[in-house]
């Protein structure tokens, strides 16, 4: 019988030891501070529900990327959740349904069938915040700004923010007049940016001129100005990507005024989140990890499957990618303590007062045996007690 390594944990699943969680545990207490001081309210949704729900209108990658198992109690699907950001749609339209734009923000882990890019976690820790019920492109403004700060909030010195816009994609390949099935096709090309395939894909479609720009779409990427060269190239476009324009160029414009040490990349072509996104979506990068630390967008009408159609954008940051970069003390080393049962009332109110004020106390075992990373004791000396260094 083959010997089994029972302390072996799945590929791309792993725990947190002490150092590391108190890391994280100080992190999610900063940001959830923040996120109040802008006045979200915190959400726990379950990290399990009926998959109809958590994956409705999601599209086939979440669905792809959500672990399922049969309910025992109702013998219904249940998904456990591979995004926060559909449960946050849920209360907002259904358990806490509020007049105006409603902010909310949540923590917790995740759980992917597949990692989303080699060295990332299937077991993600999950920061991010929602504002609902707000159409105007100043709450995007916020809601970005509120992302950078979450990173900023990790300790880390500079941010490289991506921007795009898959409303413009929508709009072109809706007036090309390919079939569902090309569409796909043009959909797989554009992801891998495969310019050859996506001009052969374009030579079918009915209207050449949405075709052309459709072509020349995915080769609209770089700094700023981009966006004036893509009036130029899709002079000819529906209105609707005019404004997707005047959305982005509103965006940069701020982003320069307010973020003015942010670096910033126009990709016209970034579908990121294409089949539940409806216009902006943005990605955050910073030096050292090869995948983005957070990512959101807009993401109108989702409520609408939970009977309550609202504006909504949103984004959410990977704790765990931010994990190298967030800044922390040392963890304060122990103080020793005389075992309980040498303890008389003095010693307890002392042991009471240090740990009030934040200090780490253990009292001694009754081998006598002393605490890993225990640098100090508490010593009575002419009548008081005293902390010593060990």
């Amino acid at each position: 019988m083959a010997k089994v390594n029972r302390w072996l944990l799945p590929e791309g699943v792993e725990e947190i030891l002490p150092r590391q969680a108190w890391q994280i545990e100080q992190f999610r207490r900063r940001v959830l501070d923040l996120y109040r001081s802008w006045g979200y309210e915190l959400v726990i949704p379950p990290m399990i529900e009926y998959s109809e729900s958590l994956l409705i209108g999601m599209g086939s990658d979440m669905d792809l990327q959500s672990f399922k198992l049969v309910d025992q109690m109702s013998g219904r699907t249940l998904a456990i959740r591979a995004d926060i950001t559909p449960q946050t749609a849920r209360i907002d339209a259904h358990s806490w349904k509020q007049d105006g734009p409603t902010r909310l923000c949540y923590t917790g882990t995740v759980l992917h069938t597949k990692p989303k890019s080699q060295l990332a976690s299937r077991t993600p820790i999950e920061v991010g915040a929602e504002l609902f019920g707000d159409a105007d492109v100043h709450s995007d403004c916020e809601i970005i700004s509120l992302m950078l700060a979450t990173i900023d909030a990790a300790g880390v010195d500079k941010v490289h923010l991506d921007l795009g816009h898959v409303g413009i994609y929508r709009e072109l390949v809706r007036d090309s007049g390919l079939d569902e099935a090309a569409q796909a096709q043009l959909f797989d090309a554009f992801d891998r940016k495969a310019q050859t395939e996506v001009d052969v894909i374009c030579a079918a479609a009915d209207n050449a001129a949405a075709a052309n720009m459709i072509k020349a779409l995915i080769k609209l990427n770089g700094d700023a100005g981009v966006i004036a060269e893509a009036r130029t190239v899709l002079v000819d476009a529906p209105a609707a990507v005019t404004e997707a324009f005047d959305t982005l160029q509103f965006i940069v414009d701020y982003l320069q005024a307010n973020h003015p040490h942010t670096p910033i990349y126009i990709d016209l072509a970034e579908l990121r989140g294409y089949q539940y996104h409806t216009g902006l979506v943005y990605a955050a990068y910073i030096d050292g990890v090869g995948h983005s630390v957070a990512n959101g967008g807009r993401y109108d009408g989702i409520g609408r499957l939970f009977g309550r159609e609202r504006p909504a954008t949103g984004f959410s940051a990977n704790v765990n990618a931010l994990l190298p970069q967030i800044a922390t003390g040392d963890p304060a080393g122990l103080i020793l303590a005389p075992s309980l049962d040498q303890a008389d009332e003095e010693l307890l109110t002392t042991v009471a007062a240090l740990r009030e004020r934040g200090e780490r106390v253990v009292h001694a075992s009754s081998d006598a045996s002393k605490p890993a990373n225990c640098n100090q004791a508490l010593v009575k000396e002419n009548g008081s007690w005293h902390i010593k260094a060990l």
